[in-house]
């Protein structure tokens, strides 16, 4: 790795990339003294010392007097404005060399939040609780960000050391722990890295490195990326991607936000981030990278490039029709949900291009139908649309009980890549609010003030929220209450409704292991219809990898509605469904043909 410490036979060697400055001083604790750095040309400066190793705690001089963190530091013990430590990669120990990850059509994600997963907030915290993920048919973990943030909680998106997992969660040999502990369950881990922008607090890289960031764009959370600025700056990417992905021998990673990398190149970052990926890997084992990508361009998926995308369409299309919200960017799916959810199972996208009310009338998304429908990941709940909410309800505090089996059975049944939020699977009725922990002077009181206010401001535009009374009783993210209330609640297990939540789950994902999974291998693109009936039904069919026909009939009303059912055999029905009569709130799967016949 070009940047940080790295351990040699001669001692470390530190490096740091710092353009806007003619010297640079090395601080090694405990010694006061700043040691000088020599100039390598084009922003670098470079020290080896002798006597340090693994363990030291060191800082950057700049400016003659700030001492600063590591930019690329492995792990920042003590919060994100104190030393870096050396760590050494080699101390640990796998023991997972047999494991080649798993193929994509066979994932079955779990998003979590490390901080509160579990009572203990860590990495230790999500291990203990791996055996009941692979009984509940999860293959694979989706770790929200570790990056290192400022404070002691964090939804995790606003890092600023995107090397070194955040010291509340746990070391970096904690972390390779769980990674190993999952593999030896059979289980995937994938990472959400964010690559659009620096949290507010904490990034030093402005007093050093201003060529960083972008002087002519903004994204909502700040300066933009100089993806098309010096080499440096899109160096310090790729090999951020490959560190996790090599060192910590991780399945894959979920890319924040790519509609937020601005990129001019003649070759876009995301094209050379999933080539270095594609180059350095090759085909020792599986690695998946996946997009969030709200402008929908479906030009980054398939082939070489980026394994799936999170599908925000299907999510928004089954939200609306369960809760009968229109608020905000739910406009865009209010007028005809059924047909945007048809179009999201069959196709991928619900908007390939058509003109988006929300988005002012300009166009969004590009065709998709081509795609297979394992490039796009289906979601009733996630971090996001939990906590997008005022309150971070989730969706079993929204809906009937009927709406919401008839949701999670047309989800976790269809061929896309199926993603559950923690506790989804039992209903937990924990929140999930947006949390975060900025630091104590007077500067970051500005900055804690200024997300609070923000944060009520988001839903002024909703009805219920107009009045600034309402307003002010939206949870404020900066209080420890706000982030103790999203403590997953595992002692709710105990209770009769969840413990029937947790079966019905169970139940779907071993009918798709079972009957969906074996079939979804050289599954086509342009391999899916839909149509909305008359009556109301929604009809969808697939041709599968083995020749086979799957079909889904719904009627997601609260009305029962005629309809002839569909050929083949039943694989799941939701209710006893009659000739010509689905009842409400009905989901009816069945499948004809194939390797079985």
């Amino acid at each position: 790795m070009p940047f940080g410490a790295r351990i040699t036979e001669s001692g470390v060697r530190f490096r740091l990339w710092a353009p806007d400055l003619g010297q640079v001083g090395l601080c090694i604790e405990p010694s006061p003294e700043a040691l000088p750095m020599a100039a390598h040309g084009e922003g670098w400066f470079e020290l080896t010392v002798a006597d340090a190793g693994a363990g030291a705690r060191y800082r950057f001089e700049v400016n003659d007097a700030l001492r600063v963190p590591d930019p690329a530091a492995r792990y920042n013990p003590d919060d994100v404005h104190a030393a870096s430590e050396v760590i050494d990669p080699s101390a640990f120990v796998w023991r997972d060399a047999a494991w080649r990850g798993r193929p994509w059509h066979e994932a079955v994600l779990y998003e979590l939040h490390v901080g509160t997963f579990s009572p203990e907030g860590s990495f230790a915290g999500v291990m203990q609780r791996l055996d009941y993920l692979a009984e509940l048919g999860v293959t694979a973990l989706e770790l929200m960000p570790v990056a290192d943030f400022p404070g002691t909680r964090d939804w995790g998106y606003d890092g600023v050391l995107p090397f070194a997992p955040d010291s509340r969660y746990g070391r970096p040999e904690d972390l390779k722990a769980l990674i190993e502990a999952a593999h030896l369950r059979g289980l995937m881990v994938l990472l959400d890295v964010v690559y659009n922008h620096f949290g507010p607090e904490g990034n030093y890289l402005h007093v050093y490195a201003q060529p960083f960031f972008s002087e002519r764009r903004q994204t909502p959370w700040g300066a933009a990326i100089a993806f098309d600025g010096p080499r440096p700056v899109r160096e310090f990417f790729l090999h951020n991607a490959l560190y996790w992905l090599q060192e910590y021998h991780l399945d894959g990673l979920r890319l924040d936000a790519v509609h937020a990398i601005f990129d001019a190149s003649p070759r876009h970052f995301l094209d050379e981030l999933s080539a270095c990926v594609r180059a350095a890997i090759g085909n020792r084992r599986e690695v998946h990278l996946i997009l969030e990508n709200d402008a929908n361009q479906a030009r980054y998926l398939g082939g070489d490039g980026y394994r799936a995308q999170w599908n925000d369409d299907l999510h928004h299309a089954l939200h609306v029709l369960c809760t009968g919200e229109s608020d905000g960017y739910y406009t865009d799916y209010a007028d005809a949900p059924l047909h945007h959810l048809g179009r999201s199972l069959a196709q991928g996208f619900a908007w390939q291009g058509e003109k988006s009310a929300y988005r002012d009338g300009n166009p969004r998304g590009e065709a998709s139908a081509h795609l297979p429908a394992q490039a796009f990941v289906a979601f009733l709940q996630s971090h996001d649309q939990i906590g997008n909410r005022a309150y971070g309800e989730r969706i079993a505090q929204l809906v009937s009980k009927p709406a919401l089996r008839a949701a999670a059975a047309i989800y976790l049944l269809a061929p896309s890549i199926p993603m559950l939020f923690m506790g989804e699977e039992f209903a937990a009725a924990t929140p999930f609010p947006f949390f975060c922990d900025f630091g104590g002077n007077d500067r970051d009181k500005e900055l804690r003030t200024a997300v609070t206010q923000g944060r009520r401001r988001e839903f002024a535009h909703f009805a219920r929220y107009a009045d600034a009374a309402a307003q002010a009783a939206i949870p404020d993210p900066n209080r420890l209450e706000t982030f103790l209330a999203a403590r997953l609640d595992w002692g709710c297990l105990e209770k009769p409704e969840h413990a029937e939540w947790l079966a019905y789950y169970r139940t779907l994902l071993q009918l798709r292991q079972d009957m969906i999974v074996p079939r979804l291998h050289s599954m086509n693109g342009a391999a899916g219809q839909f149509e909305v009936l008359p009556s109301g039904l929604l009809q969808v069919h697939w041709r599968l990898g083995d020749g086979a026909t799957l079909r889904l009939l719904t009627n997601l009303s609260n009305e029962a509605r005629e309809g002839v059912l569909p050929d083949g055999r039943t694989l799941f029905a939701t209710d006893a469904i009659g000739d010509g009569e689905l009842p409400p709130w009905s989901v009816l799967w069945t499948l004809q043909g194939g390797s079985d016949g």
